[in-house]
This record gives C-alpha cells, sequence and structure tokens, in this order.
C-alpha cells in the first residue's frame, strides 16, 4: 500500500492533512490521557537533534544547564499578580499526596490532603526566581545564566499534536543581571538565537519583533518572538524572548550589593522554545506525499535501500550498500539501510517519503556491475543516476543544497504570501482572500487592537524590529509610528 494515498491532500483539508502527516511520519498519537501525546520514537529523534543544536547555541553564549522542581507551591505564584493571572486558568493543581486500596481499586486518601497545593509547572520563574534569592549576594555573584530542559503543563483540552497539548517538552531559560542594560542585551541575544536556529537548521524563515502589551508573556515588560509563517497562510509563535524587569526581583525579594555597597534589585529574563517547533517544521516543509525535513535536523538523513531477487543478489547488493554506509557515516552523515525482506522496495519507498527522510539511494544488480548510484531527493521528488566514487562527497553537497532549497522555497512563499495595505477594507479583502502575514498602520491602542481581532480573528504577531516609517492607523486614522505585521494564526 502506498502511504501517499493515506494522506489528505492540503487543499481538501489542511487540518487532516497535518494529522495524517504526523501519523504517517510516526511522529506522535494521541496518549489515554487526554489533551496530551505520545512522543513516537521518529518523533524524540527529531526533538533531540533540536535540542542538541539549541543547547550548543546556548552553550556558545555562556549559558549552563539546571533542573528545577516539578512542582510549585500555590503561594508563589500568587507573589507575582500579572504572571498568576496569566496562568491561573491553566494550572494543573495537586491536593493529595497517596491513594489508597479500595474494593479492589483506588481511591484518593482523604487524610492526606496536602497543608499548601501544588501546581504542576507551566513555567519556572517563580521557583527559580525564589530560589535565587539564595544564590545571590553580591555583584559578584552575577550574571546568572541558567538554562532548563523540561516538561510543562498547561491545562488546554483542545489541542493538536505538537502545535498544543497539554503537557509538552521545552527549554526555558531564566537569567539574572546587575543592570537594565545587561538584561535587554540579554533578551535580544537570545532572541537572534532562536532566528539563527529556525532559519539555519529549521530551514524556516522567520520575522522578528516585539508583542504588543496584550500579547506579551504574563509577568514580562517587553516580550520579543519569532514568527513564521506556515503553508495555509497561518502564522506560528516559534519562540519568545521575555524581558522581565525587575518585577520577580521585586516579588521575590532577589536584591544584591553592587560595588559601591548599595543594595539593587535583580534584572531579569527568560526565553523558550518548545516542541511546537515541530509542527512548524511540518508545515513549512511537508507535502501531499508525507513529511519533508531539512537535514541539518533529520534523525536519519540518507537511507540506502537495496533491491534483488535471489538470496545471491542479496549478498551482493547488501555488501555494496555496507561499503556505501561506512562512507557515508565517515563523512558524518546520518544514513541506514533498509534491509527488512519482509517488506518490498515500493513499500520501502513510500514509508521513507512519508517519514521525510532527504535522500533515498537505491540499489539492484545492475548498479553493483556498473559501479552506479541512483539517488532520490525527497523534496523535489527527483531521480539521477551517479558513478559510486566519490559518494560520501556528493552526498554532503546534496543535502546541503536541499537544506539550501528548502529555506529559499519557504521564503519565496512567504514572500508571495506577504501584502502591505494602507485601508481597513483593503486589509479585510486580503485576510479572505490571500491571508499571510499582513503589514498594515495601527494606532497603538488596544483598543483598535481589539476591534481588529474581534472582526477578523486577525492578531498583531509583532511590531518588527525594523525602521520605523510613520503613517496613519489603517482603521482610526490617527498617527501611527510604523507598520506592525498582523495574521491569523495558530
Amino acid at each position: 500500500m502506498i502511504m501517499a494515498k493515506r494522506i489528505t491532500k492540503r487543499s481538501d483539508d489542511y487540518s487532516q492533512w497535518y494529522l495524517d502527516v504526523v501519523k504517517e511520519a510516526q511522529l506522535a498519537e494521541h496518549s489515554p490521557v487526554r489533551g496530551s501525546m505520545v512522543i513516537r520514537p521518529t518523533g524524540m529523534a527529531l526533538w533531540e537533534n533540536m535540542r542538541n543544536a539549541l543547547d550548543q547555541m546556548f552553550k556558545d553564549t555562556g549559558h549552563e544547564n539546571a533542573y528545577f522542581p516539578l512542582f510549585i507551591p500555590k503561594s508563589f505564584l500568587s507573589k507575582e499578580a500579572q504572571h498568576v493571572e496569566g496562568f491561573a486558568k491553566e494550572c494543573a493543581v495537586v491536593t493529595h499526596s497517596r491513594l489508597k486500596s479500595v474494593d479492589g481499586g483506588v481511591e484518593v486518601d482523604p487524610d492526606s490532603r496536602l497543608e499548601e497545593e501544588l501546581i504542576v509547572r507551566p513555567t519556572s520563574e517563580t521557583i527559580i526566581w525564589d530560589t535565587y534569592r539564595n544564590w545571590i549576594q553580591s555583584y559578584r555573584d552575577l550574571p546568572i545564566l541558567v538554562n532548563q530542559w523540561a516538561n510543562v503543563v498547561r491545562w488546554e483540552m483542545r489541542t493538536r499534536l505538537f502545535l498544543r497539548t497539554m503537557e509538552f517538552l521545552w527549554q526555558e531559560g531564566h537569567t539574572a543581571h546587575a543592570t537594565k542594560e545587561e538584561a535587554v542585551e540579554e533578551t535580544l541575544q537570545m532572541l537572534e538565537v532562536y532566528r539563527t536556529f529556525a532559519e539555519d537548521f529549521m530551514a524556516m524563515p522567520v520575522v522578528t519583533g516585539v508583542k504588543t502589551a496584550s500579547e506579551r508573556f504574563a509577568g514580562a515588560e517587553d516580550t520579543y518572538c519569532i514568527e513564521a509563517l506556515m503553508q495555509d497562510g497561518k502564522a506560528l509563535q516559534a519562540g519568545t524572548s521575555h524581558f522581565l524587569g525587575q518585577n520577580f526581583a521585586k516579588a521575590f525579594d532577589v536584591t544584591f550589593q553592587d560595588k559601591d555597597g548599595d543594595h539593587k534589585l535583580v534584572w531579569a529574563t527568560s526565553w523558550g522554545v518548545s516542541t511546537r517547533l515541530i509542527g512548524g517544521l511540518i508545515m513549512t516543509h511537508s507535502d501531499d506525499n508525507g513529511l519533508v525535513l531539512p537535514p541539518k535536523l533529520a534523525p536519519r538523513q540518507i537511507v540506502i535501500v537495496p533491491i534483488y531477487r535471489s538470496d545471491e543478489e542479496r549478498e551482493m547488493v547488501i555488501t555494496y550498500g555496507e561499503s556505501m554506509l561506512n562512507e557515508l557515516k565517515e563523512h558524518g552523515i546520518r544514513a541506514h539501510m533498509d534491509t527488512r525482506d519482509a517488506y518490498k522496495p515500493g513499500f520501502k519507498f513510500a514509508e521513507h517519503e512519508a517519514r521525510g527522510i532527504p535522500l533515498r539511494i537505491a540499489i539492484g544488480p545492475r548498479d553493483v556491475e556498473n559501479n552506479k548510484v541512483e539517488w532520490a531527493r525527497r523534496d523535489t521528488l527527483s531521480k539521477e543516476i551517479t558513478e559510486r566514487e566519490g559518494l560520501g562527497a556528493r552526498a554532503a553537497v546534496l543535502l546541503n543544497t536541499i537544506q539550501q532549497d528548502l529555506y529559499n522555497r519557504a521564503l519565496a512563499r512567504r514572500g508571495e504570501m506577504t501584502s502591505e495595505v494602507e485601508t481597513y477594507d483593503e486589509f479585510k479583502e486580503v485576510l479572505e482572500q490571500k491571508g499571510g502575514f499582513i503589514y498594515a498602520h495601527w494606532d497603538g491602542t488596544a483598543e483598535t487592537e481589539e476591534r481588529i481581532k474581534n472582526e477578523t480573528k486577525a492578531t498583531i504577531r509583532c511590531i518588527p524590529l525594523t525602521e520605523a516609517t510613520p503613517g496613519t492607523c489603517m482603521v482610526t486614522g490617527k498617527a501611527s509610528n510604523q507598520k506592525v505585521l498582523f495574521a491569523r494564526a495558530y
């Protein structure tokens, strides 16, 4: 059975297409716990590649990894008013510490009620800043540059695999600084790390900008973000970096003694990306045949499929394939040979295509005799036959070409789906007929922002970090500092 036949066309039902791609690529599936997912080995390998690349980028910028508790005392969230308000409706609460056996089953032991309820980590600012109070006494203790790889829980029942689930994996950086300038510099530095990762590793072009007051992180003074455009014309917030000011230092009494002996509040940042990036990767590059992966992140960059009809041919082809496999690995390429006898080559081709492996090599007895190699690119579905000599070097060049071509294709698509408008009528017309990113002037008021959201379901994705061009708001005609980026979003 050809797997592509089990994948709905994007043009027929984009949402179902996305779910089909996730399923056929064996990335994840729904779990028995409503709202949560099981990440399958292929999906986990993809996340691990993302994590490893980001982790190195964090360490290259001076950050270290630590780990903080999953459970947070309820009182901690009460200390920062904006923060608790932002997460109150998403928190899972632990009220008891044990179960007891009853008639062959179990129930909550009413005698085990906790003196103070515990919140299952929705984000870690509160418990980390309570910890930092013990770590920071002097300017000599600053800056603290810490990152945590963890899982979080935000009670969300309307879910979509990777894009929105009740529990998800992420990293969250939490840094402490002596000055506002240092903290702002850190915030922008990590935004640039995310932009670089998205574009260089994910081949996903993004717009960088700052969120409006209504869209910023709960408890932050400024939230910066990277915004990507998916194939269906909707935006995806792919990462955020927050300048927290001194809000959490005030809430948890985190001060330091400066060089002059004065006690001052610490300045803070936090920043994070999650397994939502996998959803963004799928919707940026994949097609009606299944998953398409950029080589830098693909768990397997090349698969070799031997083709044979007899035991004698099998031995000859697999020996040929093993020499190729060894050469590819010597070039640092993540390669695999599919020697499963229970499946025919056609099934294997379709399966590896659905899983998004960037390059496929097919070899049969004639290829062995002629010292040839048949290559198939997943991104273009094109094939070519070359000499066996120079296999590893040619593979490396092809993988780099695919990586760049995927970025160029996504960038060109974004350009085609990006518009600039001057009037509200034009805005609504473009939004309905074309969608995508729309740049338009906005008067800077929450009232106008809310009106646009209510009337069109489009939101201000960010105020781009580009040179401002003054104009007039498309809705009210009032003065506007610059055009902002609108879109309907996930």
